[in-house]
């Protein structure tokens, strides 16, 4: 029963209010301020990302020493001392080097094996919410968008935590203790870096507001273009016979086209960030060095509370004013993936929302009991059973019963719209109902049972998802308990025999290439046959659009296969309704009942 979701969101949901059978989700727009402080109380801080920014910023602080070293091991070579003296100031810079880079590192790798578990946490939540939400939901995000948030969007989320929230601790830490090293030999030179150090995050920002709004809409473009591209592909064999190949392929290009407008957008702000950063810190050194110049020809003699400065104690300076501008230059560097970071985690948040579940979602990934194997047609009972599709005023169902009994074969006649889909995606559980209860063998159909009932349920969808493989695989789907008999004892049943080499391994293409259309219904029908406990079969629509000798073949096929079973099946075809047991007809009122 494990096709069933696959198969269900296949199909087109024909019985959804008009206008919403098909999910189109809305461009991300700019967060307020209020919603983005939201967001940014609710990213993640653990505890390894925190050792890791200590750890790096322990690692620039060894700076520090190591520029006092040099700068008073040049002093001592300016009065002449020999190099006897120079050389444990030599030695203690290497030291420093070593353990500076032994540390960076660890900070590093911690960095990015923590920011690459929570990445993995938030990519098993927003499946773990699709795979919840019912096909039925028409705010379902499309499939195509929801790929290209999990698997390449996501992948900001990397950068924003390994590299942006590191790079923003360092650039708090480090300034400021260069800043109480530098005050004691001169307030001037400090002052300077004072100065031009709060120009640098007011612009960055101003321009980081810009920055945000850009990335949210270049990363929905870009799930916008990968739907679109995925959609289209899909109906490719429908583009072509409606010889509307260039009609798509000028869409295809304007929607290209707005997605580079976006990116170079997104670049032109990242490039201006490092243009703003790197003219107010060549100001900064600048005068700073400027000033330490002239002071130390005794041209300016004021600055350094009233003495004067040493060359070692300038060159100390002077060292130290461009390790105060390189933890922002480095937070300059990486702003872009704060934006593009903070919008990854923004859209999985919304793909981990919880919409409309199918029922016993959040209890499937428990292994039900091993059903015994023989077959026995179930009982099916609908009670005041009543449901409405989401964004909807108008019930499908309201006040609804019918009860099947085991064994019997019926059809649901009706209109487009009228339910019938509906109603087997409801018996099948893949939508909770609004009220009323439904009973497979008088148990009622709900969250602490679905898993086991669906054992006895096999699906026959109108359009079968087909996967990339071998024939005999998508008959398995990964099912332990279907033996390679069973397989082949399926394949003959649907009369796909001749198709199969060697019990089923015969390759296909994904969604079926390869297969005609009769052939991967057919397979679908092998995969309910291989199923031997299945005692009620559900199939909507098996024979729409197939010609009079397919669709007849498909018809006995499934009359045979529902041979002791209780059959359920939704269909346009008069036909094949007439050879049921009783017919069931959903009119407006969802009440005639012809027998």
């Amino acid at each position: 029963m494990s096709e069933l979701v696959f198969e269900k969101a296949a199909d087109e949901r024909k019985d959804a209010p008009r206008g919403q059978t098909r999910s189109r989700r809305a461009p991300v727009r700019p967060a307020s301020s209020s919603q983005e402080n939201a967001r940014r109380a609710r990213a993640p801080k653990p505890r390894g990302l925190k050792i890791a920014a200590w750890l790096q910023t322990f690692a620039e602080l060894m700076w520090l020493p190591q520029a006092a070293c040099l700068a008073h091991g040049i002093g001592l070579i300016a009065r002449g001392e020999g190099v006897s003296a120079i050389l444990p100031l030599a030695a203690a810079v290497l030291a420093l080097g070593f353990a500076k880079a032994i540390t960076e590192r660890a900070g590093s790798r911690l960095a990015y094996r923590t920011a690459r578990a929570i990445l993995s946490e938030r990519r098993e939540a927003a499946l773990a919410a699709l795979s919840r939400r019912s096909p039925l939901d028409t705010s379902r995000v499309a499939s195509g968008e929801a790929a290209s948030v999990i698997a390449e969007q996501a992948e900001h989320i990397v950068p924003y935590l390994a590299r942006f929230q590191t790079a923003r601790f360092k650039a708090t830490v480090v300034p400021l203790a260069i800043l109480a090293v530098i005050f004691p030999f001169s307030w001037i030179a400090g002052l300077v870096l004072m100065i031009a150090a709060p120009l640098i995050p007011v612009f960055m920002a101003l321009i980081g507001w810009s920055a945000q709004s850009a990335s949210e809409k270049h990363l929905a473009d870009m799930g916008t273009l990968n739907a679109f591209l995925l959609d289209r592909l899909r109906g490719l064999s429908t583009i072509r016979a409606f010889d509307a190949v260039d009609l798509v392929s000028r869409r295809l290009t304007l929607r290209a086209e707005n997605l580079r407008r976006r990116t170079m957008s997104v670049l032109r702000i990242a490039f201006m960030t490092s243009a703003v950063l790197e003219l107010f810190s060549a100001l900064g050194v600048a005068m700073a060095a400027a000033y330490i110049g002239f002071h130390l020809l005794g041209q300016i003699g004021f600055g350094a509370w009233g003495g004067t400065l040493t060359l070692s104690e300038g060159l100390f300076i002077l060292l130290l004013a461009p390790a105060f501008f390189d933890p922002l230059r480095m937070l300059s560097s990486v702003w872009h993936d704060r934006a593009s970071g903070e919008a990854a985690l923004s859209a999985l948040e919304k793909l981990a929302e919880d919409g409309r579940p199918m029922v016993g979602a959040d209890t499937d990934d428990i292994a039900p009991a091993k059903a015994s194997g023989r077959v026995h047609p179930v009982s099916v009972e609908f009670r005041d059973l009543g449901f409405v599709h989401h964004g909807s005023r108008d019930p499908v169902f309201e006040g609804f019963n019918l009860h099947i009994a085991p064994g019997e074969h019926v059809a649901l006649l009706g209109p487009s719209g009228s339910g019938k889909s509906t109603l087997l995606a409801l018996l099948a559980g893949l939508a909770e109902t609004r009220h009323g209860r439904i009973l497979v063998d008088d148990v009622t159909l709900d969250d602490a049972n679905a898993a086991e009932l669906r054992t006895r349920m096999a699906w026959i969808g109108q359009n079968p998802h087909l996967f990339a493989g071998s024939i005999a695989g998508n008959i398995r789907l990964h099912r332990d308990d279907i033996s390679r008999d069973a397989i082949a004892a399926a394949l003959k049943l649907a009369s796909l025999d001749h198709v199969a080499e060697a019990h089923g391994n015969a390759m296909i293409g994904e969604n079926g290439a390869g297969l005609s259309g009769g052939e991967a219904l057919r397979l679908t029908l092998a995969r309910a046959a291989a199923n031997r406990s299945a005692g009620l079969i559900i199939a909507d629509e098996p024979t729409a659009h197939l010609d009079h000798r397919t669709a007849s073949d498909i018809t006995e096929a499934l009359l045979t296969l529902a041979s002791g079973r209780t059959l359920i099946v939704a269909t346009h075809d008069p036909v094949l309704a007439g050879r049921m047991d009783r017919i069931i007809r959903l009119n407006e009122g969802f009440r005639e009942v012809a027998r």
